[in-house]
């Protein structure tokens, strides 16, 4: 896979997503917690756990969180949180591939959110990152992951973006663009990122990120052979709803058998 989420993008990173619910999120990771989870919730597996936004928050909540992810630059940025953490000993981190992880212990449930399932984009990433996350999973343990959904990705298709964030300094200048491979269920999002002192340009970067889409029979196949059952998909956040095609995110709940 091509590497994505470099120093200065990850720097950026908590700016450009401050509009995005986390809280909320975590409300809906409890929920199945809740709903799901037999009764034993209280390790959870953070795979792809980026700056800690999902972590942090069920931490603080009374959860032992173990956060994965392959992009040092990301983890630096959640290292730099957990000073500011009263219950930071809840969190542990773990700079690894989550296609081949092997860590101590079992976890009563793991998450993959924010489309990180997405960014393995070739049958064979999926496939072993499903497997390496079943391996640390109790009997019966909970898969909570969220991705694009290809029906409404194919229905509505990318479009151009340009996302606006005020600074103190200034402003971040987000543009952003996309093209379809169908064959291979990939979109390719192009990224420019700006970041204005005044109106000086200070800074730019560009990345770009190939995510996978997913139908429903092939997601649930994948977690099959993964030793997964399937146990819902919904809209996303809207998890009361069943997907659609005007929704890109959808949610899946998955128990290990």
């Amino acid at each position: 896979m091509a590497e994505v989420f470099g120093s200065n993008y990850s720097g950026l990173y908590d700016a450009l997503y401050s509009d995005k619910d986390y809280a909320a999120e975590c409300d809906i990771i409890e929920r199945i917690l809740k709903e799901y989870g037999q009764g034993r919730a209280g390790t959870l597996l953070d795979l792809g756990c980026g700056t800690g936004n999902h972590a942090f928050p069920l931490a603080k909540r009374g959860y032992r969180v173990t956060g994965v992810d392959r992009s040092e630059e990301m983890l630096n940025q959640l290292k730099k949180k957990l000073a500011y953490l009263p219950d930071h000993n809840r969190v542990s981190l773990h700079h690894d591939d989550i296609r081949s992880i092997d860590l101590p212990g079992q976890f009563d449930a793991a998450m993959m959110m924010f489309a990180v399932l997405g960014y393995q984009y070739e049958n064979n990433d999926v496939l072993s990152t499903l497997k390496a996350t079943r391996h640390h999973l109790h009997p019966s343990g909970l898969l909570i992951f969220d991705i694009w959904y290809g029906p409404a990705v194919l229905h509505q298709g990318p479009t151009e973006r340009v996302k606006t964030i005020p600074t103190a300094e200034g402003r971040i200048v987000r543009f952003s663009s996309g093209e379809l491979d169908v064959r291979r269920h990939l979109c390719k999002v192009h990224f420019r990122i700006c970041r204005f002192e005044g109106q000086e340009l200070a800074a730019e970067t560009k990345e770009t990120h190939q995510m996978r889409y997913f139908f429903p029979k092939e997601i649930e196949l994948f977690l099959e052979l993964a030793s997964f059952s399937l146990l819902r998909l919904s809209a996303f956040p809207e998890v009361d709803k069943e997907p659609d095609e005007e929704r890109w995110n959808v949610l899946g709940i998955a128990r290990a058998v």
